[in-house]
């Protein structure tokens, strides 16, 4: 054995003092054997090193708590807190759960002169043979890197540290209450109720801010005289203006009340603003109701990315943020085929046709409204009181699993401080700066696409609003796609950089070629990949921030500068640019090069900071688990 090794004295808290290593090595290796033939007695070690106090040795590397002392040790029932004795035999029942790893691993001359392991294993006789035999490996290999340092700390380096955090997220499916295949069917339920009825509103509420393009082809510009100066324009801007002002608050309320009460509530009210814009007889009327349907559809979108990415881990969380997104670009795709045919109820009680289609769409946002209330359920540590929903006990599961995550699952008191606090962090506003960019081109085509096509290339009334609904079912297919290969790869900014190539190579061809059907081809990736972004820097965001109300600012800041983005948008696409609307386009191309910029800025900082936390150097959101996702 070398030298180092040598230090070392292996010791259970059962076996008396002073008896040999080898003597105290062989009990463990019996118990570890008792424990696969289905004994259930309690089996931990206790490595301790001889030598220095390890209180006051640097602290160089991070296993699953970067500490600096054993009085720092994780609590049993809070994470962080101090534990100041020794793991006792009831350490079952202090913990919760039948296994904890917890290292602390310190460094002085290139060596590792003090560990503290403690490993502690409990498994009752129904637990499968084949995980036992996991775990007892995981101490024979647990016991090896502690005993034997690896070979570049025998040469004085500390590169390829052990990359422990990264361990525990593969071992997020581990469960003491549920099988794999349990935790698979109670996942599978949340996803049928929470992400399809999100889905479902926000594909309302998708089509409610934007057939304001469709009505326009279908008659109201000229009946309201929406072609005189920029009126158009004001109309669309000024739904942004209260839909980012009252975005932070909104989110805040979501949390306090609920999103089952809040959020049906806001449904239906804006399906009443709705009805009322299909009443209205000037411009300065249909104004007044985009500024009340600002307000309340101000805290829908928000309150969903931050009840979703409150409910998974981070790399589940993506395909969720598709699917939710998927749904409202279903409503995109069949909203200008809906708007058609609503449209041909032209003259029905002495009504234009683009008043049907207000009038319509708003009865059906009340249906959804009250299926919101009905079905639409709380944060996890609030959903068990959901109608027919998850027991209390699997909403404890779901609990635990997001705890395992990121630690941030438990519900923290509001204070103004807590709120606000992060938005010293600079990485905050770096991605709300990339989804504002991102929406400065999806809000364009939202809402200037069916006239880019009547105007600019010719197509009829009825064409241009069917011809909208092909590019975004491609969308959707290029969002699920993405989404799958970032939650199996674990990668965020990439994909985002992968779809800003794509709508930069769309652009210029929407924009800028004579022939009208290769012009529509660059609608397709422009849309394509504009929107597949939406999802993608939610998930970006998402998997980098960790805390109840870090996570609320965040998702506020995010929507909220995407909604920045649908002002831009309004004020470069202007009528009098028609048909070629080359402000716009430049505007949207730059916003994409800007998008590559940042998250190339973002993903350096990211493996810096990763780098550092890996060398004990920096703790990451609180968390020596935390890792950010590149």
């Amino acid at each position: 054995m070398d030298k180092v090794a040598s230090q070392w004295t292996v010791e259970t808290p059962k076996t008396p003092g002073g008896e040999p290593p080898e003597t105290q090595n062989r009990k463990i290796r019996d118990d570890k054997v008792a424990n696969q033939q289905g004994n259930s007695e309690l089996v931990y070690e206790v490595a301790k090193p001889l030598g220095p106090d390890p209180a006051k040795l640097p602290r160089a590397s991070v296993g699953v708590k970067c500490l600096s002392s054993p009085a720092s040790r994780p609590s049993p029932d809070r994470p962080g807190a101090p534990l100041s004795t020794y793991p006792s035999e009831n350490a079952e029942e202090q913990f919760g759960f039948p296994y904890l790893a917890w290292a602390v691993l310190a460094s002085t001359e290139g060596v590792r002169s003090a560990t503290y392991i403690y490993l502690c294993l409990s498994r009752r006789s129904e637990t499968k043979t084949a995980n036992l035999t996991d775990s007892s490996t995981a101490i024979a290999e647990t016991r090896q890197n502690t005993m034997s340092p690896p070979a570049s700390e025998k040469q004085g380096s500390v590169e390829n540290v052990e990359d422990v955090g990264q361990r525990a997220l593969d071992n997020i499916d581990y469960d003491e209450e549920y099988s794999y295949e349990e935790q698979r069917k109670i996942i599978h339920r949340i996803d049928r109720r929470l992400v399809t009825m999100t889905g479902l509103a926000y594909c309302i509420s998708l089509m409610d801010r934007t057939n304001l393009s469709m009505a326009a082809v279908a008659g109201m510009i000229k009946e309201l005289g929406l072609h005189i100066g920029t009126r158009y324009s004001v109309i669309v801007l000024i739904f942004f203006v209260p839909y980012v002002i009252f975005q932070p608050a909104m989110t805040v309320i979501t949390r306090k009340l609920g999103p089952t009460f809040f959020l049906g509530a806001i449904v239906i009210s804006w399906g009443a603003i709705l009805i009322g814009m299909g009443f209205t007889k000037d411009w300065k009327q249909m104004v007044v109701c985009r500024v009340l349907l600002g307000i309340l559809e101000a805290g829908y979108f928000p309150g969903c990315v931050y009840l979703l990415s409150s409910w998974y881990v981070r790399y589940d969380v993506q395909k969720r943020f598709s699917v939710f997104y998927l749904i409202g670009c279903v409503a995109s795709a069949l909203a200008g085929i809906l708007a058609f045919g609503l449209s041909k109820m032209a003259g029905i009680q002495g009504l234009g046709g683009w008043r049907w289609i207000f009038i319509m769409e708003g009865v059906i946002t009340g249906v959804i409204g009250v299926l919101t209330l009905l079905l639409l359920v709380d944060f996890p540590d609030r959903a068990h009181k959901s109608w027919r929903f998850l027991s209390e006990k699997e909403c404890a599961f779901i609990v635990r699993r997001i705890n395992r995550d990121r630690s941030d699952a438990d519900n923290e008191p509001f204070t103004l401080r807590r709120f606000l606090t992060p938005a010293l962090d600079p990485k905050i506003w770096g991605f709300a700066m990339i989804f504002l960019c991102t929406t400065t081109v999806t809000y364009a085509i939202a809402y200037f696409l069916p006239i880019i096509l009547q105007e600019g290339m010719g197509y009829s009334v009825g064409a241009s609003q069917c011809l909208v609904a092909p590019p975004f079912v491609f969308a959707g297919i290029v969002m699920f796609a993405s989404a799958w290969v970032g939650d199996k790869y674990r990668v965020r900014g990439v994909l985002v950089v992968i779809n800003s190539i794509m709508c930069l190579i769309g652009l210029p061809i929407l924009g800028f070629h004579s022939n009208n059907a290769v012009r529509y081809f660059g609608v397709f990736l422009a849309t394509g990949g504009a929107n597949a972004n939406i999802p993608a820097i939610m998930a970006y965001q998402a998997n980098n921030v960790r805390g109840q109300w870090t996570r609320a600012l965040s998702s506020a800041t995010l929507v909220g500068f995407g909604g920045i983005g649908g002002i831009i948008s309004s004020l470069v696409f202007r009528s009098q640019d028609a048909p070629g609307y080359r402000p716009g386009m430049w505007t949207t191309i730059g916003s994409n090069i800007l998008i590559l910029i940042i998250v190339a800025a973002m993903s350096v900082w990211f493996r810096i900071c990763n780098k550092q936390a890996d060398r004990g150097q920096r703790i990451i959101e609180g968390s020596a688990n935390f890792r950010y996702t590149i």
